[in-house]
Parts: C-alpha cells; structure tokens; sequence
C-alpha cells in the first residue's frame, strides 16, 4: 500500500476501454442548462434518448433487444466518461468540501449503530463465547479488504457513482446494473429498517411495547398492518437535512460522532474496570464453528462504508483524504468494536448475557442503573448518522446511475445553490418512507443480506482486471492465463465455503481447496500485470483481493437458501426493467455519434422512424 507518483487521478486517462460518450442532445452542460429553471418536470428530462421519442420508435427499439443486449453486456465504461462526460448530466457540479477528517467521521457515523449493542450480546450468548472478539476481528479483516479495493477505484475515479461506476468501468454496463439494482433496493430497505428501529427505541424509552407509538389497522396483512408514522417524519428528517449541503451535514455528522465515540470509551473503560479474566474461559465453547458463525452474523456491524466511498466527487484532495479516510475510519472501527466486544465478554460470563439488551443489562448489575441512559443515546445516534450519511451516499449513487441513463437522468441533477442532488434525494426519500410506513422490521430483515457482499466480492474481482486485464493492450496468453487463475480462485473459495456449510471437518478437504486457492492466486502473481495505480494502490495484489473473494464468498455461504432466492428473484425483476428500457437507454446513449444522422432526417422528413 502506498502513494505512487503519477498525475492527478481527476484528470481523464489517455486511454479509453470502449467509451459511452453521452450524445449532445442528451449532454445537457452549464452553457446549455442557462435560463432553465431547476425545478422543471418534462418528458425531455426522463426519457431523452431516441428510442422514446415515440411509441414506433419505442416499438423498433425492442425488435433490436438482442442486438442491444449483446453490446450492452459487453460494453465497458472508461475512466475518463465517468469523469468528465457522464457529469455534465448533472448540469450543476457537487462542491468539493470534504477532507480526511470528514470522511473519517462520515464512515464513523455510517458504520457504528445500534448493532453494536444488539447484536454482541446475541451471538456472545448464542454462538461465539468470548471468541466474539475473534468473530469482530474476521469480519473486520473481510471489511477492511473491501474498503481496500474500494480506496483504489475511489482514488483513481473520484466520482459519486462509487462501485456502480467502478465496476461499469471494469465489468461492463449490465453486472453494474445488477449490482446497481440490488444494492439500491438494500439500501432503500436499510433505511427504512433503521427507520423503524429508530422508533422502536424510542418507545421502549417510555413504555416496555416497542410497537407503543405505532397504529394497528386490523384489515391489513400482518407484517404490514403497523402503520409507522415517526419513522416516516424521522426519514424525511433526516434527508430533509442532508439536502441542505454536503459540509453543513457532514459537521453536524461529526459533532455527534464525537460524543458518541466518547461515551463508547467511557463504557469500554468502565468494563475493563469492573471486567474479570475468569469471564474469557472457556474462550470457545462453541468451538471454531461458533465463531465463525457469529463473524457472519456481525459483519453486518461493519456495513455502511460504501456509502461513504460514495462521496469522493466531494472531496477536496482525493489522493490523499480518501485512503486515510477509509481506511482509517475502518481501522478505528475494528478497534472499537473488538474492545467493546472484550468488556462485554469480560464483565459477565457469556452464559449470563442478556441477548436483548446486554451492555444495558450488565451495567446494571454493577449498580449503574443510569448507564443504560447513555447505551441508549448512542445507539439513538448511531441509528440517526446511519441514516443522515447513508442518505447522502445513496442519493449520490441514485445521481450517477442516473447520469449513465439506467434510469431517467432527471435524477442526476444537482441544484445550483446547494450543490446536492435533490431529485435522487427525494427518490430514495420516497421508497424508504413507504416501507418505513408500512413493513414490519422482520419482514425488512428477511430482505437484507446477500446484495452487500455480493458487490465487495465484485469490487475484488473488478480490481484484478484492473490490474492484469486492459482491452487492445493485454496479450491473449496473458488474458487466458488471468481468466483461469480467476476460475480457480473462484471454484476453490466454493470449494471451502461448501464443505463448512455441509458440516464437513475433516482437514483432507481443507487443505486440498486451500492449497488450489493458494495455486489460483500464486498463478496470477506469476501473470504481468498491464495496470498500475497512479496514485495510491491495494498492497500484496493479487493476494488481497483474492483473500477478499474466498472470505466474502465464505460469508455468502453462511446466509442460507432463503437470503440467495431473494437476491436471484429480485435480479429477475431488474432484469425485466433493463430488457424494457435501461438497455435501450444505454445503448442510444453509448450509439450517438450513429443516432445522430437519423435524428437529422427524422427533424427533416417526420414519417422517418429512427432508433
């Protein structure tokens, strides 16, 4: 890991892999924006694109879905769209108000929530023992590998599309889209989750029902028949706020932040106080399993940084805020949470452990009955900076999406004063509050899982063809040497999390898929690599990102059937919706410089269809 000496990562590279140059009809820049209002609501503004000038060209368009289809899957992005052309959708530029220090407390604040406090307590009782300072350390290791990956795109394509736009540069428009889809949907969900955690904390503040401040109506379905209405005011709160500029709501992030990482150094001081080393035998009394077990279960603890990456278009000097940033907030991260994780394990046996309200609990049996005040306020403010910075990050990701045409680039504007992108705010704003509204917190839960790790295993993967793989430039032999060490890292990482899963324990089959892992990775190492980062690098590649691949495949495995149907039904929806119109977009998007002489015959003769 290291600075490499090269030119500013904002400037756009020489070589471009298949470039998307936006068309000038649907290039909307400042000079031509001027006199238009911000607030305006057109068909030009959702639906640009030649295909859906009318309903025969819409209907041509279809017949030609294979064809666009085809290109679509193959198509790649390059550095140098993401950066310069796919912004001017936007008309407006976001400021670059960030430094380091936000970005540490950003990611602070994003990561470090209620389930800190929750789900310790559950998996130490449930699963892990005292080894749960073990299962923080694996699923802090998994994370910081991802934030690894994800601090090289971010600093190379300081854009706020974060991994929707790494990978579309890497892997092409249409795993992008998948990707793009399911973490959308997660992260709408999260929100709404949060939402209703939020409330239900509140409740159990005044009364012991946590369904105290919500309405019942009888006539609707169960899981859906507790009407919400904080948690809807809490969001648009929440996002009301997050609209009024990037630094206001970045200070406010951090001013909070602060305090509460002050109460959590004051909990883990008391705990090691008050803490006996007799508590931590036996240290696996689930034995590895265990551990294991509640390593994929806490992970989730750690989930929230992407959505910080999201914000490198707003960062002053991303080369250098946006590698301390990351990797320094989730360095801080994995230190708090196996502390506090110790105190816990230290101040009661694990069999005692209250698995509802453990560090509540055993404060109180201390005699520090107004500690669990304080519990409280954290994870009240955990839950409301988890909210506020996963708002920003989501409407930013919504902005680029939107400026690539996937969906209607209305949402990629950004207002002139503010500098944020209200209309994607307001998207995202609207989906979350109608689940919050509605959706009991189990129903939501049982969506949540399988989209987060997906696309960290794909930001791993993304990253190796980055390095060894660059189109026109890297020699077939090599090519086919890359894709096959890929294969085997990919079958042995299968291989690994099946026999876990199976229950199997014997070492034969360990050993044999970890030593292909180790052979698939070596053999990689061996291939000439045809990238290298300009500015700041992963280090020890490809071991990282191949590590990155086995644990977050191993972790997938770990989510059971039902969390895997989830995500292949709700791909087949996306899929749907890409066939219908996002690869029409794209590709009339991606085609312009062929669209356009059509479009000048169709202005001049109107019986003409173009496509």
């Amino acid at each position: 890991m290291g600075f490499i000496s090269g030119k500013n990562p904002t400037e756009p590279p020489s070589e471009l892999v298949s470039p998307l140059n936006p068309p000038a009809r649907m290039d909307p820049s400042p000079s031509a924006a001027d006199g238009r209002s911000y607030w305006r609501f057109s068909k030009e503004d959702f639906f640009p694109e030649p295909t859906f000038r009318n309903f025969s060209t819409y209907l041509s368009a279809l017949t030609e879905t294979p064809h666009r289809l085809k290109d679509r899957v193959f198509g790649r992005s390059s550095d140098a769209n993401e950066l310069v052309q796919s912004k001017k959708q936007s008309e407006n530029e976001m400021k670059k108000c960030l430094t380091w220090w936000d970005l540490v407390w950003l990611g602070f604040g994003s990561v470090v929530g209620s389930g800190i406090f929750s789900i310790t307590g559950q998996e130490t009782h449930d699963h892990a023992g005292p080894a749960i300072v073990l299962s923080y350390v694996v699923s802090g290791l998994s994370a910081l590998l991802s934030v690894f990956c994800y601090t090289e795109f971010a600093v190379e394509i300081p854009i706020a599309g974060g991994s929707f736009s790494f990978l579309r540069v890497e892997l092409g428009d249409f795993i992008a889209f998948i990707a793009a889809g399911n973490i959308f949907l997660e992260a709408l969900v999260g929100a709404a989750g949060l939402g209703r955690s939020w409330s239900s904390y509140v409740a159990s503040i005044f009364k012991s029902d946590p369904d105290f401040l919500r309405i019942k109506v009888d006539s609707f379905a169960d899981g859906f028949n507790l009407l919400d209405p904080l948690a809807v005011v809490v969001l648009a709160v929440v996002n009301g706020i997050a609209v009024t500029g990037t630094k206001r709501t970045s200070i406010l992030n951090w001013v909070s932040s602060i305090f509460g990482a002050a109460v959590i150094v004051f909990i883990i001081i008391v705990g090691f106080v008050h803490g006996k080393s007799e508590n931590l035998v036996p240290f696996f009394p689930h034995g590895a399993e265990g551990m294991f077990t509640a390593a994929a279960v806490v992970y989730w603890s750690y989930t929230g940084f992407d959505m910080v990456a999201n914000m490198a278009e707003e960062v002053e000097n991303p080369s250098r805020d946006i590698p301390v940033g990351l990797v320094g907030s989730m360095s801080l991260i994995t230190v708090v949470y196996c502390l506090m994780a110790l105190v816990l394990a230290m101040m009661v046996k694990y069999s005692q452990v209250d698995v509802n309200a453990a560090y509540s609990v055993v404060f109180e049996r201390i005699g520090m009955k107004w500690a669990k005040y304080l519990v409280s306020i954290v994870a009240l403010k955990g839950m409301t900076t988890s909210m506020l910075v996963g708002s920003m990050g989501q409407a930013r990701y919504t902005t680029q999406i939107a400026r690539s045409h996937m969906i209607p680039p209305y949402f990629a504007l950004v207002h002139p004063k503010t500098g944020t992108p209200i209309y994607a705010t307001l998207l995202t704003t609207t989906g979350s509050c109608i689940l919050a509204l509605f959706s009991s917190l189990d129903v939501l839960s049982s969506v949540l899982s399988f989209s987060t790790l997906f696309i960290f295993m794909l930001m791993a993967v993304a990253l190796l063809v980055r390095r060894y793989y660059v189109k026109d430039v890297t020699p077939k032999r090599d090519t086919i040497k890359f894709m096959v060490s890929l294969f085997i890292i990919f079958g042995s990482s299968l291989g690994i999390t099946f026999l876990w899963s199976s229950k199997q324990r014997g070492w034969i089959g360990y050993t044999i898929s970890g030593g292909f892992w180790a052979l698939g990775t070596l053999g990689m190492a061996l291939t000439s690599k045809h990238r290298v980062p300009k500015v700041w690098g992963v280090p020890l590649v490809p071991w990282l990102p191949s590590l990155s691949i086995a644990m977050n495949v191993f972790l997938i495995g770990s989510l059971g059937t039902v969390a895997i149907w989830r995500f292949f039904i709700c791909s087949a929806v996306m899929l749907v919706y890409y066939i219908l119109a996002g690869v029409h977009a794209t590709y009339d998007v991606a085609h312009m410089d062929q669209q356009e002489p059509k479009l000048k015959e169709a202005d001049e003769n109107p019986n003409i269809e173009t496509l």
